[in-house]
């Protein structure tokens, strides 16, 4: 069994770590190529366009204040892997900024989607990871989980939206008045949502199956032999013939959904409808 302290210091590893891939993506794809990105970073992006003064001062000018905020009235823990994530950034950002990085830069030349959607996928990855490590990496995440303890019942879609929106109209006038910087902002940030809500969700979604049969010990049997998964059974009655059912409920991963139907197959007299679960928890094994 492993330390405590070495788990925490390596999440906090980890944290920084995806903090430098971050930095070197907006070095490679984001700044080479003209265009904003999401969020805070978006604002900050573009100000370090106009004024010349690095992201990696601007991302500590902005998310600093926002930290200690998070330190006070969110989680201290959170708010130090924030802080890790924020430090690491910067410093990767001050440090390459001094190099010369023009033989690795991408530029979007006539495929002027491929940065923004490196960039996204990038993002999206490492945000998608540094929620499951208990952090973040600052800006708008910072006041939601603040918004969130306050009043959980509260929704932020439209806030993060009205953000993501001004950050892709104002860069149609940074950016020289065009209109390709707000569509390749825009697609950083589809890509970027979707890719973080697929690593958050899609490691632990599942399909649920209920089915109503005669036979339940052995459709049982077979499912937790073959499938390696428990079944829970309740009693029910068919209203219409009035006779007594069982209703078998079982979760499993969605890659064993056609071996489960395959079971279901050897049991003409069953009825069964299937649901997808977005999040499992607790004693439920994703098997191979």
């Amino acid at each position: 069994m492993e330390h405590p302290t070495w788990n925490t210091l390596r999440s906090y590893g980890a944290v920084a770590g995806l903090a430098c891939v971050m930095g070197l993506s907006y070095q490679l794809f984001v700044f080479p190529n003209a265009f904003a990105p999401a969020g805070i970073n978006g604002l900050a992006t573009m100000l370090q366009y106009l004024l010349h003064v690095s992201i990696g001062y601007l991302s500590l000018l902005i998310n600093l204040p926002l930290i200690l905020l998070a330190w006070k009235k969110v989680d201290p823990g959170f708010a130090r892997k924030t802080l890790t994530f924020v430090l690491a950034f910067s410093a990767v950002n001050l440090i390459l900024g001094r190099v010369d990085l023009s033989a690795l830069a991408y530029h979007t030349g006539s495929s002027a989607i491929l940065g923004p959607v490196a960039a996204g996928v990038v993002s999206g990855a490492v945000y998608g990871w540094v929620i499951r490590h208990n952090g973040s990496t600052g800006g708008t995440d910072i006041v939601a989980a603040w918004v969130r303890k306050k009043r959980p019942e509260a929704s932020l879609v439209w806030v993060i939206f009205t953000l993501n929106a001004s950050v892709a109209v104002l860069s149609f006038f940074v950016y020289g008045c065009q209109f390709e910087p707000v569509i390749l902002c825009l697609i950083y940030c589809y890509l970027s949502s979707s890719i973080s809500d697929t690593i958050l969700k899609g490691g632990k979604s599942a399909m649920k199956f209920e089915v109503i049969t005669r036979q339940p010990e052995e459709l049982s049997r077979q499912l937790l032999q073959q499938l390696h998964h428990g079944v829970t059974v309740l009693q029910a009655e068919g209203m219409y013939s009035e006779t007594p059912r069982c209703l078998l409920i079982c979760v499993v991963n969605r890659h064993q959904v056609v071996r489960f139907q395959e079971i279901l197959a050897r049991f003409p007299d069953t009825f069964a409808y299937v649901s997808s679960v977005s999040e499992t928890l607790g004693n439920f094994k994703h098997v191979a």
